[in-house]
């Protein structure tokens, strides 16, 4: 609802204080980095928590290689970190959405966050020192999330995408 006085909606006016947000922030890192074990396991690093451009970053271990002649990235790791990122966006999302909670009642919210689907198109083979992989939010429903996601080598050579859709209520 767009107020009289300044033009902006309701949802627009309300905003979670700064340390709130970086508290917020941090328990985003706390979960993605050392509370879900097997993000450890992959050696996933949170690069950003802007809910436009989550993005997270791993380097490539003897421990991820999928192909040993060709020292590739098994694609079972390409597709768990995608479907970790595209799951941080839908909580940056939700985040977003609900700036009028505090960073204890957001992650409250996540209780239920799952994966439904994902789709991974694997394009190139998975070579290079460390990976960067992005997502972001196309569409944010009251039970369901949606996301494209998309990995690359340090390059920025374009490894895979993936779409997913994940249950947040």
């Amino acid at each position: 609802m767009k107020t009289a006085a300044t033009g902006t909606t309701q949802h627009d006016a309300v905003q979670r204080s700064a340390k709130e947000q970086t508290k917020l922030d941090n328990a985003f890192r706390e979960l993605f980095e050392r509370m879900i074990t097997f993000n450890q396991t992959l050696g996933i690093k949170v690069e950003s928590v802007d809910p436009a451009a989550p993005r997270v970053r791993f380097d490539m271990r003897p421990e991820l290689v999928g192909h040993f002649l060709y020292n590739r990235l098994h694609g079972g790791v390409i597709s768990a970190v995608l479907d970790a990122t595209g799951g941080l966006a839908v909580m940056c999302a939700i985040g977003d959405k609900h700036r009028d909670e505090s960073a204890e009642q957001v992650m409250h919210r996540f209780a239920r966050l799952g994966t439904i689907d994902l789709r991974v198109d694997f394009l190139r083979p998975g070579n290079g020192q460390h990976f960067i992989a992005s997502a972001r939010v196309s569409r944010l429903g009251g039970r369901i999330g949606s996301t494209q996601m998309t990995l690359e080598n340090e390059s920025g050579t374009l490894i895979a995408t993936a779409s997913a859709a994940y249950v947040i209520s």
